[in-house]
């Protein structure tokens, strides 16, 4: 799944258990601009990394996969969780969007012409 918003938070990396760091953004979707949402999406291990570039104010596409979970109480009570956990995010505009694209080649200067080009055609 994907949604585009503008970034309105971007927490620091916590260190939830020896083994488990999280790192959560919020952004701002607005599908009616009188009500706009606030998602939060949460990155975990390594998909960290991927909001070090990310800024307030970007706008930017979330690539997130939903997850959902039951969880019982102590008296017995059976509740659910749903999280949206990120695992890609590209910056569309914006303080952390590239000029130019990672794998874009620099150009080529093709206006300069040689008298012993001999095309086949």
């Amino acid at each position: 799944m994907e949604v585009k918003g503008k970034v309105h938070e971007v927490s620091p990396t916590q260190q939830v258990t020896e083994s488990l760091k999280k790192r959560e953004l919020i952004i701002e979707y607005v599908e009616n601009p009188q009500y706009p949402e606030y998602l939060k999406f949460e990155a975990i291990q390594d998909r960290c990394a991927l909001m070090d570039n990310v800024k307030i104010g970007d706008d930017v596409e979330v690539f997130f996969n939903l997850k959902g979970r039951p969880w019982t109480d102590k008296s017995g009570k059976k509740s659910y969780f749903n999280s949206l956990q990120l695992w890609k995010i590209n910056v569309l505009s914006g303080a952390g969007a590239a000029s130019t694209p990672e794998y874009a080649a620099p150009s080529a200067d093709i206006s300069s012409s040689s008298d012993d080009d001999d095309l086949p055609f």
